[in-house]
């Protein structure tokens, strides 16, 4: 590992890989590592969604890392669509154990990122929970997750240009507890005016998680 100009970079299969890491002032018991959308329509560690949800980690007491896939930014490589950059996260987790050898590590992404999360990691035994945001159904497979009993939370736009809200409901109730999904009605694939609820979908997850509680698929009624 490097530092440059307030940045990290770590070791990763294609070259190193440019990320920024907050750690919280506390001993660290959690990490949580968050993966940005496609680097070819302009999705980096800084888009905002991926910001809101790393900014969720931080307030809840984790260590915090997102980084650029290949290619992105000054990370070395080339864009692999979306198949070397399961290998950059996998160093990215790695990095991450290293750093922080007691903490549980969670991870989250948005849109690419949660393609690369859920095709790679997220049933990685080394990983307590994951999030996924505006998960691409439309373009990619995700038959993989059938048998994945960790926490999880898909967080989706009931107007998600790139996943339709149904699709994504259909593929939920084919997974194995614990899990939750939250549909913000009226937001669309970026999330836009729907960061906040986002984001507290997020912070509320983690609370259930930490609780050792099932989630639940809709808010109660009043």
């Amino acid at each position: 590992m490097t530092e440059l100009a307030g940045n990290t970079f770590i070791d990763g299969p294609a070259g190193r890989i440019e990320a920024i890491i907050k750690d919280p002032a506390a001993r660290v018991s959690r990490a949580a590592i968050v993966c940005h959308p496609h680097p070819l329509f302009g999705g980096t560690m800084h888009n905002k969604v991926v910001f809101r949800i790393a900014r969720a980690f931080q307030n809840a007491g984790f260590a915090v890392l997102r980084f650029n896939f290949r290619g992105t930014g000054k990370s070395e490589g080339q864009h692999d669509n979306g198949l070397g950059e399961q290998d950059d996260l996998r160093a990215v987790i790695e990095f991450a154990q290293r750093r922080y050898p007691e903490a549980e590590i969670w991870l989250a992404g948005f849109s690419f990122g949660s393609a690369v999360l859920l095709r790679a990691a997220a049933c990685d035994e080394r990983v307590r929970a994951f999030i996924a945001a505006g998960v691409p159904l439309s373009k990619y497979d995700f038959s993989g997750l059938l048998k994945c009993n960790k926490p999880k939370l898909f967080v989706h736009g009931s107007q998600d240009e790139y996943g339709a809200a149904s699709d994504l409901e259909k593929l939920f109730a084919t997974l194995d507890e614990p899990k939750e999904l939250r549909i913000i009605d009226g937001a669309d694939h970026f999330f836009e005016g729907a960061l906040t609820e986002l984001s507290d979908a997020v912070s509320r997850f983690i609370v259930s998680v930490d609780a050792g509680q099932r989630p639940q698929l809709r808010p109660p009624a009043d």
